[in-house]
């Protein structure tokens, strides 16, 4: 009997983990994904639990194992263990954010009007993808330090590593400025394909660009047999809502936690 499109999909966002790490260290219950050359991105460098794991000692487990990192982040992929582990973490000074894995099971949707093109990063600083995610970035993170804003732009490069196939995927407006992206993994042997990052850049809103990076995402997808479509939402914000709109469904939830 094949194996359920939670499962498989889990089993897709470890193995993109791993495989996009610059280093991997095996903890009781799971694994410890590290890459010094984006060290303030913590989707880089933080702890994948898998289970069977310790609830109570996983604040120990955590620090131990990330104690030459400023920052701890770790993610409960067993959706029964995640709500487990959350009092010890919380009381350890850990935020919790749980995370819906939706499948897309609406018909593949047809060519948007929006120019969407695969995009490199290109030069720094003169890409025209690097400039719009590094402008964006800074309207989300004003605070942040140019270190911080250079990981988060440029672990991307890392992803690449992650997947058969990773694309990053650019709506353009008439004049050609990029104001909207998503990334693309495909595992077309598995036929399995995630889509994340899909955001907009402030100046272009509410103006459908957003779709437009979606639908490409989806069309391009399902052109290399990916039946299994996916991304990961947070349970708490409006994009949950916006996805199910266009024909995504929830199907199962990981848990996230951080420490600062």
């Amino acid at each position: 009997m094949p194996r359920n499109d939670l499962q498989r999909a889990r089993d897709f966002r470890l193995s993109f983990a791993r495989r996009q790490a610059g280093e991997v260290r095996e903890v009781p219950g799971g694994f410890l994904v590290l890459h010094r050359e984006y060290a303030r991105s913590h989707e880089h460098n933080q702890l994948h639990i898998v289970g069977p794991a310790d609830p109570e000692g996983l604040p120990a487990l955590a620090d131990e194992a990330m104690a030459f990192l400023p920052h701890r982040r770790i993610t409960v992929h067993d959706e029964t263990l995640g709500p487990l582990c959350a009092p010890a973490l919380e009381r350890a000074g850990y935020s919790h954010v749980t995370e819906v894995l939706m499948v897309h099971t609406g018909p593949v949707p047809e060519a948007a009007a929006a120019d969407v093109v695969e995009r490199d990063l290109g030069p720094d600083p003169y890409g025209p993808l690097r400039r719009a995610l590094t402008a964006q970035q800074r309207r989300w993170m004003p605070d942040a330090d140019e270190r911080t804003v250079h990981d988060l732009v440029e672990r991307r490069t890392a992803r690449r590593a992650g997947a058969e196939e990773v694309l990053f995927l650019a709506a353009h407006d008439d004049s050609g400025e990029i104001a909207s992206w998503a990334d693309l993994y495909l595992e077309p042997a598995a036929g399995i394909a995630q889509i994340e990052e899909v955001a907009t850049a402030e100046p272009y809103l509410r103006r459908g660009y957003a779709d437009a990076a979606l639908t490409a995402a989806l069309r391009r997808a399902a052109a290399a047999g990916c039946a299994l479509r996916f991304l990961v939402a947070d349970q708490d914000d409006w994009p949950l809502r916006w996805y199910g709109r266009r024909g995504f469904t929830a199907v199962g939830r990981a848990h996230s936690f951080s420490r600062f």
